[in-house]
């Protein structure tokens, strides 16, 4: 089963500020490069934050109202000295959560991004150097995968290569990424196996299993091994 990585997904070579980068230059970035968010890079180009329109957009909106009406914002801790900030490091938001190397799975780049609850992982390389970015909607390009393809490898890849089921004795629908299987296995225990390598095909949103089976192997002295798989 091949995984797509962040390396097939990211964006590479991506423009970044210093600490010391000015506002206004920060302001004009994004629009000349028709980017949404800038990684903040040290010295040896290592991410140490990252500066997004929403921080911005704090500085603009700290700005007297050209007509004197007085401008009420409610800031959370910490942004007020953002939005009174004029240089990169005053705006970006620290640290910054990165996916550690351009391997990583989709899955993996996509917890840290849930964990941390941002947009947009900087993407670094051993030595924590600036590579690329990888946004959300990069990460939700795998569930744009055809499901002719799906159903390719699920069939080829984890039915036959992997757990060793003949041709005939699984059906595979895939409709929208949503999987339907059908059929019969040897064991008993074999069935959530099964589901649980469909689950982690690139694409898939959901499995259903209608699943017969010969052999009851859950109460056997073996129950904890996985007959065709653990040998």
């Amino acid at each position: 089963m091949h995984h797509r990585t962040v390396a097939e997904l990211m964006t590479w070579g991506v423009v970044s500020a210093r600490r010391d980068t000015a506002f206004k230059q920060i302001a004009r970035l994004p629009a000349d490069h028709d980017i949404t968010a800038l990684p903040v890079v040290d010295d040896l180009d290592r991410p140490v934050g990252v500066v997004s329109g929403g921080d911005l957009l704090r500085r603009s909106a700290d700005q007297p109202d050209p007509a004197g009406r007085a401008v009420v914002l409610e800031l959370e801790a910490g942004k007020p000295a953002k939005a009174q900030g004029s240089r990169a490091e005053d705006l970006m938001s620290a640290p910054a959560a990165c996916a550690r190397r351009p391997e990583w799975s989709v899955a993996e780049a996509a917890r840290v991004r849930e964990t941390h609850h941002v947009k947009r992982l900087p993407v670094v390389d051993e030595a924590d150097r600036l590579l690329g970015i990888v946004s959300r909607g990069d990460l939700l390009r795998i569930f744009l995968r055809r499901d002719d393809a799906i159903r390719d490898e699920i069939t080829q890849d984890v039915l036959w290569r992997t757990m060793g089921f003949g041709p005939s004795q699984v059906t595979v629908e895939v409709r929208d990424g949503r999987v339907d299987l059908g059929g019969s296995a040897a064991f008993k225990s074999l069935i959530p196996v099964v589901e649980r390598l469909c689950r982690s095909v690139d694409g898939v949103v959901s499995v259903a299993e209608h699943l017969a089976y010969r052999t009851d192997d859950s109460l056997s002295t073996g129950a904890g091994r996985t007959p065709g798989v653990d040998g």
